[in-house]
C-alpha cells in the first residue's frame, strides 16, 4: 500500500476533501457540505461504488491551521494530522499537494523533492518562470513530479481523441470555460493540448481583459485554437473541434471521473517507479499560461515560444 500525503488547503479549492475521499473510500458528507462543498458530497454520494483506490491510502494530512487538517482528516478517514508539513517525511510514500495557489507551490513542495518522495502537485504548477525553471532543473536531476489539471484525463476529451481521424486534417479547435486565467486557463490548455496529442505550441495571444480572456494559440502542426475564458458566464467547460471532414463539441461534464482517473494514474506512477505523464508535456502548457499572462500585459503582442 503506498503511503499519500495530502497537503492542503487553498481557498475554492475543494480537492484535499475529495481526493482523500476518492482514495480511502470513505467520506462523510456532512462534514463537507458544513465546509461549503456540497456539491462534492452529492458526487461522492452519485460514485460510492467506484471510491477507493486499493494500491494507495491517505494516512496523513497537513493544512495551514489545525482547524482545517482535522476537518479534512475526518471528512475522509486519514488516521494522522502532521503538525507541521515536513513531519510526513518518513512517514509517506507519496504526497498530493492539493493546493492550487501556484505562488506557494515551490516552498511546499520542496522539502518532498529534497528527501525523494514522488509528489502530485495541483494545477497549475506555477505562475513565475524561475519556478518552472528550478522545477524543471529538479526533474533534470532524476526526482519525481508530476503536475496536471485532470481535464487531461477526461472521459469526454479521450472519446473525442479516439475518433478525431473521422473529422479529417483539423485546423481549428475552440475552447470556452469560466473564471480566471491561471487557475482554469490552465484547464482548457490541458484539455486543448491533450486533444491534439500536445503538439509543440509557437506562439500565444492574449488579446482579451482580465475577467474576459481571449487566447489564440499556434502550433507547429498548422493547428490554431481559440480558448474564451469569461467570469460571469453560465459554468462550462467545452471545446469545439473543426476539421476538414467535420466538426465536434465535446462538453466535460463528470469531474468525478476524471478526479480519480487523474490519481490512479498518479499512484500507478509511484509504482512504477516515474511519472506516467513526461513532464516536458506540463511545461509546455505552462509556459503557454504564462505568456498568455505576458501578452496581456504587454497589450497583446504575440509572445513567441522556445
Amino acid at each position: 500500500m503506498i503511503r499519500t500525503g495530502i497537503i492542503g488547503m487553498s481557498s475554492g479549492n475543494a480537492h484535499p476533501y475529495s481526493w482523500s475521499a476518492i482514495i480511502n473510500g470513505v467520506f462523510d458528507g456532512e462534514e463537507i457540505t458544513r465546509v461549503g462543498y456540497p456539491g462534492v458530497t452529492a458526487y461522492l454520494h452519485a460514485n460510492q461504488d467506484t471510491l477507493g483506490i486499493p494500491a494507495a491510502r491517505v494516512t496523513h494530512v497537513w493544512a495551514q491551521s489545525a482547524d482545517i487538517a482535522e476537518s479534512i482528516a475526518s471528512a475522509a478517514g486519514i488516521p494522522h494530522v502532521a503538525a507541521r508539513l515536513e513531519d510526513m517525511i518518513g512517514q509517506v510514500d507519496a504526497v498530493i499537494l492539493a493546493r492550487d495557489d501556484p505562488e506557494h507551490h515551490r516552498e511546499m513542495a520542496e522539502p518532498f523533492i529534497s528527501a525523494g518522495i514522488p509528489i502530485f502537485i495541483d494545477k497549475p504548477l506555477t505562475i513565475s518562470r524561475d519556478d518552472l525553471a528550478w522545477f524543471t532543473e529538479q526533474v533534470a536531476k532524476g526526482r519525481f513530479i508530476m503536475s496536471c489539471s485532470s481535464m487531461r484525463y477526461a472521459a469526454e476529451c479521450s472519446s473525442a481523441r479516439a475518433n478525431l481521424h473521422t473529422l479529417g486534417p483539423i485546423e481549428l479547435v475552440t475552447a470556452v470555460g469560466k473564471k480566471d486565467w491561471v487557475k482554469y486557463g490552465v484547464h482548457m490548455l490541458e484539455a486543448v493540448f491533450a486533444l491534439l496529442n500536445d503538439p509543440r505550441p509557437l506562439a500565444v495571444t492574449h488579446t482579451g481583459k482580465a475577467g474576459q480572456d481571449m487566447v489564440t494559440l499556434e502550433f507547429e502542426n498548422g493547428v490554431r485554437a481559440g480558448i474564451h475564458l469569461f467570469m460571469d458566464i453560465t459554468p462550462t467547460f467545452q471545446l469545439s473541434v473543426f476539421g476538414h471532414n467535420g466538426w465536434r463539441l465535446v462538453e466535460m461534464t463528470n469531474f468525478y471521473a476524471m478526479f480519480r482517473d487523474n490519481i490512479i494514474e498518479f499512484i500507478r506512477s509511484v509504482q512504477e517507479g516515474k511519472p506516467r505523464l513526461p513532464f516536458e508535456k506540463t511545461a509546455a502548457i505552462i509556459h503557454t499560461l504564462i505568456a498568455a499572462r505576458e501578452s496581456l500585459e504587454q497589450g497583446g503582442k504575440k509572445i513567441h515560444l522556445k
